[in-house]
């Protein structure tokens, strides 16, 4: 098992994917943490802590990777059977826990994971 090094870096990103509602994307991140660390080193600490089991890679429609903090995942084992929503307006990413598709595969296919994006409108921009 590898050793978990916890920078201040590391800690920081950590704690803004664990507070925010929505993924975020290593853009926002890098705005969010400014001087801090520079973007490769996100990059490395994005790996790692997925690596770790702490958060998940989510791809939106238009091909920009987003990270979202995981609830019931381990490092030796990701868990992320859920939807994730894609607003069309303001572009947030948002995991819908509660929603679990069922998916049915021919035989001899095995799925070991798999990433839903619905794209639409969320409730904030649509006055909901």
């Amino acid at each position: 098992m590898k050793q978990v090094r916890n920078t201040q870096a590391k800690t920081e990103i950590l704690n803004l994917i664990n507070a925010s509602e929505t993924a975020l994307s290593h853009h926002t991140i890098q705005e969010k943490v400014g001087d801090l660390c520079n973007r490769v080193t996100i990059y490395r600490i994005l790996d790692r802590l997925e690596e770790e089991g702490k958060i998940h890679k989510i791809v939106n429609v238009d091909g920009v990777v987003n990270y979202a903090k995981c609830t019931e995942c381990k490092e030796e084992s990701h868990s992320h059977d859920h939807i994730h929503f894609n607003c069309e307006k303001c572009q947030s990413v948002t995991c819908l826990e509660n929603v679990v598709p069922k998916i049915s595969l021919p035989d001899h296919f095995v799925a070991l994971t798999y990433n839903f994006v619905i794209s639409g409108i969320c409730p904030k921009c649509s006055g909901s």
